[in-house]
Parts: C-alpha cells; sequence; structure tokens
C-alpha cells in the first residue's frame, strides 16, 4: 500500500462520509489529470505540464503519497521553468504507475 490515510483521517474526524467522498473525487479526478498530463508531454506543452502537475500534487499529498507527491513536484517546477522537456518525461512514468496503483488499491479497499 503506497497511500496513507492519515491526513484524511485528521480532517475527517470520524466522518467515514467525507471520508468516501474524498476518496471518490481523487478516484475521478486525478487518472483524467493524469491522461491530460500524459498528452502534454507529448506535445511539449510546459504551460500544460506545469498546470496538471501542479493540480495533481495535492491530491497525492492527501493520500500520504510522499514519493508520488516530489515527482509531481518535480514535473511542476521543471515545467514552470520550461526546463529540460526529457528529464520532465523521464520524471513521468513513476508518477503514472505508482497513481494507477493508488487507484486500483482504492477502488478494492473501498469498494468502488
Amino acid at each position: 500500500m503506497i497511500y496513507s490515510l492519515d491526513k484524511i483521517n485528521e480532517m475527517a474526524e470520524g466522518d467515514q462520509d467525507f471520508i468516501v467522498s474524498v476518496v471518490t473525487v481523487f478516484l475521478e479526478e486525478v487518472p483524467e489529470d493524469l491522461e491530460s498530463l500524459e498528452k502534454a508531454l507529448e506535445e511539449n506543452n510546459y504551460e500544460q505540464v506545469y498546470q496538471l502537475a501542479h493540480k495533481i500534487k495535492p491530491n497525492v499529498d492527501l493520500l500520504g503519497m510522499e514519493q508520488t507527491r516530489a515527482a509531481a513536484l518535480e514535473m511542476e517546477t521543471l515545467g514552470k521553468s520550461e526546463s529540460n522537456m526529457s528529464e520532465i518525461k523521464s520524471i513521468f512514468p513513476s508518477l503514472k504507475a505508482d497513481i494507477h496503483q493508488v487507484v486500483a488499491e482504492l477502488k478494492t479497499d473501498f469498494n468502488l
């Protein structure tokens, strides 16, 4: 398991509906953002890479995915400064793999 519900549990204060709501939003938004990010990388669109990595970062952070958050932050920073696109692209596979793994785990763990 590469995610943790500690931050969400702290915010939820025992409200299971809130936790399920946060997880549901993650499952709806993050895979779409990831797909858009992959397309932006294919198009060498620095602005889109920056914006999408920026959007993904707090979502993975909320689930305690520190390594994934660090990858998103690095992509965001490199995208903003329009740095080496091949470096940005080299980070993406691990970000994608982590998100796909967490999506599968969340669907199983929450029966969604």
